[in-house]
């Protein structure tokens, strides 16, 4: 096939998505498909390519921190124009499937995806609105909640708002909480917090911009990441922290954590977490062609808690989904040819 890579992109998470789309780029080449690799944001948006099976791509590693937010408005203002008009367009109208590789922003949130549902463009994984349903981690939350998967209590809080609100207060008083962006992916900007004088010191830091941050119980217990790929559940992984909270650094950084798959747990409790991501896949309405990977963290009786479901997880050579299809006995190429047989069967 022809396939066109999307990746980079205008968000924090841009340099995860250049290295998942090297690490795509390699395998489709491996299965003897031709690659365009294209990043939509830059300057010069076609990254590499025409690739042919034989032909390398260079490996691209992620930073300790993720990209400035300074020129993110730059980033986007090219990413629109490349997307709606011109060069780049021609290229994904013309492509027989357009891969998917870009994290976070506008290529999670549904906006990549509806210009293309708009183009007529085939892309690998969730359409626009399972996307979008999925991206603002408390509206997620509500719809998880109501369709029978334990959330935590959460408060969304503004801090550019003079007052925290009292529900905020209530939940720092009572223990430890964990404060980040109501929007946002790769843990970026994830933050313990253990009292109201370091809440309103993350509140200074965070104040200038127009950061929606959700605000829940620290969950002291076990962490565990449960992938769906269409209708298949993959083993469960366990990620063994030796920090407080699963960040950006401990993601992307060798020997940070250790992931375990399929975790060590007994049957029916990697069970009730399989199921239980299969039904968050489903009430956000990602359908059987679609993927998406949801994190779990337990409480302090050891009940698992659903954090978040991803709509475009990482798929750098390192990344959890990849871990999670290795415990299944699949190889990286195996994985990423499964997604693009989703969007095209």
């Amino acid at each position: 096939m022809r396939v066109v890579i999307l990746c980079g992109g205008e968000s924090s998470e841009r340099d995860v998505s250049l290295a998942s789309g090297s690490s795509v780029a390699r395998a489709l080449l491996e299965r003897g498909h031709d690659v365009v690799l294209v990043d939509p944001a830059a300057a010069v948006p076609v990254l590499a390519g025409p690739l042919r099976p034989g032909d390398v791509v260079d490996r691209i590693a992620v930073g300790k921190e993720p990209p400035s937010s300074s020129g993110r408005e730059r980033l986007r203002s090219r990413m629109h124009a490349a997307l709606t008009g011109g060069p780049v367009l021609e290229l994904l109208r013309g492509a027989e499937l357009v891969f998917l590789a870009l994290h976070g922003g506008w290529g999670e949130d549904g906006h990549v995806q509806a210009l293309l549902e708009m183009a007529g463009v085939r892309f690998t994984g969730a359409g626009s609105a399972a996307c979008a349903a999925a991206w603002h981690k408390g509206r997620a939350q509500a719809v998880l909640g109501a369709a029978g998967v334990p959330v935590a209590e959460r408060v969304l809080w503004r801090p550019a708002a003079d007052e925290v609100p009292q529900g905020v207060k209530r939940l720092v008083a009572a223990g430890p909480v964990v404060a980040k962006p109501v929007a946002d992916g790769s843990s970026v900007s994830v933050h313990r917090v253990d009292s109201l004088p370091q809440l309103a010191q993350l509140a200074a830091e965070v104040r200038s911009g127009e950061v929606e941050m959700l605000v829940e119980p620290f969950l002291p217990g076990r962490e565990f990441t449960v992938a769906v790929i269409g209708d298949e559940v993959l083993p469960v992984v366990e990620i063994e922290l030796t920090t407080p909270v699963f960040d950006y650094a401990a993601k992307y950084q060798p020997g940070a954590v250790s992931e375990v798959c399929p975790a060590r747990i007994p049957a029916e409790f990697a069970g009730r977490m399989q199921e239980l991501a299969r039904r968050a896949h489903q009430a956000l309405g990602f359908g059987s062609a679609a993927y998406s990977r949801t994190d779990f963290r337990c409480d302090p009786s050891g009940e698992p808690m659903c954090l978040e479901t991803n709509a475009l997880p990482g798929l750098t050579a390192g990344s959890l989904v990849p871990r999670a299809a290795a415990g299944a006995g699949w190889t990286y190429p195996d994985l990423i040819q499964r997604l693009v047989d989703l969007s095209t069967r």
